[in-house]
């Protein structure tokens, strides 16, 4: 049964959140997820610098 993960370094870009987590084989990941009602963007990354890139040029379609 998978865990769930515990997000740390979680940081806020405008409607994004970044955050850094270990998945289910130990190997540590990021993710950026828009918190805007609806707009549903969430990726996960291998460095944390792609994960922030994604955040800051994210276009969120809901506003």
């Amino acid at each position: 049964m998978p865990r769930t993960p515990r997000f740390r370094r979680v940081v806020r870009v405008g409607p994004v959140q970044v955050a850094t987590y270990y998945d289910d084989r130990g190997r540590e990941k990021h993710t950026a997820a828009c918190t805007a009602p609806g707009c549903g963007f969430a990726a996960d990354y291998d460095s944390r610098a792609a994960a922030e890139l994604a955040a800051r040029t994210h276009r969120c379609r809901v506003r």
